[in-house]
């Protein structure tokens, strides 16, 4: 097979020279073999594939020509080059169990369903093929909201250059890829801050910054509101479950060196702390103070309650939905990076408040 004229195999140039022999077969083309063999770049490709503006009917009668010609077929853009459209949306986790996922699905599903797209859920659950999944679930819908470091960058520009409109949720942006997160920076500052205010001369951060970019933040966050204070911050590694809380919290409050405090990187973690707490004879908010992420309604009902950090989760979920349908419908085609804010609620598990906001 013969490949269409390219420019020292630049594709994004459209000059003509000597055509030369392209080794491809429909089973391994990819789209950057579509544009070097149509003389464009990988961007254009996906444009005239999907039939969105700015193309030249010359250009995409050309790029459809050489997609015929090699057989390429990309799962996410359908299985027909004219049926671009599943009325459906993607939504892809690392994991599906805990009140946190169940909150941010809810809301999305909500806004979906107004919208008039179903959606498909799909969580890898630290399978080792979560890319084969991610491209699997990617070819049933006509967008993709991808929660966190689910699947690597590589992957996330594979799809946006496959023509795939992409939302990336609890995750800095990535290439054309729109992004919504929570302010965890600020609201872990004033966290930070308040428990300075109770001069504990040492505290514990419960959870993971390498691997999540919110618990990262959040870290940061405590370790800036600390600052001014006297107060000692160190950090013991945890996954964000209660089981996990539970265990790692029990190895600290009988560790030689029991902090003050346990800054917990969600609720989750807080409430097996808590509970480890209680077997050992530890009265929250008296002997230990302990705080969580995230105000599930578990930490609302907690007694004592849980001094915590509200964030948006629903909502979180709901304009991830919107912001998908708005490049969906080529309504918008720049990408959007918005930040949503957290508040911080105060109630007793954190101790006796100095400055009378006790809640």
């Amino acid at each position: 097979m013969k490949a269409l004229p390219t420019n020292d195999g630049d594709p994004r140039s459209t000059s003509s020279s000597t055509p030369v022999e392209a080794v491809v077969t429909p089973s391994n083309v990819t789209i950057y073999d579509v544009a070097r063999a149509a003389g464009v770049g990988i961007a254009t490709v996906s444009r005239a594939l999907r039939g969105s503006a700015p193309v030249a009917d010359a250009t995409r009668a050309k790029v459809l020509r050489v997609v015929a010609e090699l057989g390429f077929r990309p799962s996410y853009l359908g299985t027909s080059l004219a049926e671009k459209r599943h009325a459906a949306a993607g939504i892809l986790f690392p994991d599906l169990s805990g009140p946190y996922y169940a909150e941010v699905v809810m809301g999305h599903e909500e806004a979906a369903s107004r919208l008039g797209r179903s959606v498909l859920i799909q969580a890898t659950n630290g399978r080792p093929d979560a890319g084969a999944a991610a491209r699997e679930l990617a070819g049933r819908v006509d967008g993709l909201v991808v929660l966190g470091r689910t699947v690597p960058d590589a992957l996330v520009e594979e799809l946006l250059a496959g023509g795939l409109p992409v939302v990336l949720l609890a995750r800095p942006p990535v290439g054309n890829a729109d992004s919504l997160r929570v302010d965890n920076l600020t609201a872990a500052r004033a966290l930070g801050e308040h428990l300075g205010t109770h001069h504990f001369a040492s505290v514990r951060f419960l959870g993971s910054p390498d691997a999540s970019h919110d618990v990262a933040e959040r870290w940061a966050g405590i370790f800036q509101g600390l600052a001014k204070s006297d107060t000692r911050l160190d950090l013991t590694p945890c996954n964000l479950d209660v089981e996990s809380g539970t265990r790692v919290a029990r190895d600290v409050l009988t560790g030689p060196d029991r902090p003050d405090a346990l800054v917990c990187a969600n609720d989750e973690i807080a409430l097996g702390a808590i509970s480890s707490a209680e077997e050992l004879g530890l009265v929250v908010g008296v002997d230990v103070a302990i705080t969580g992420w995230d105000d599930i309604m578990a930490a609302r009902h907690a007694r004592p309650g849980l001094t915590t950090v509200r964030q948006p989760m629903r909502l979180l979920g709901a304009h991830a939905a919107e912001v998908l349908d708005e490049r969906i419908s080529r309504t918008r085609t720049t990408p959007r990076h918005e930040v949503l804010p957290a508040e911080l609620v105060v109630r007793s598990s954190c101790g006796a408040h100095p400055q009378g906001d006790r809640r």
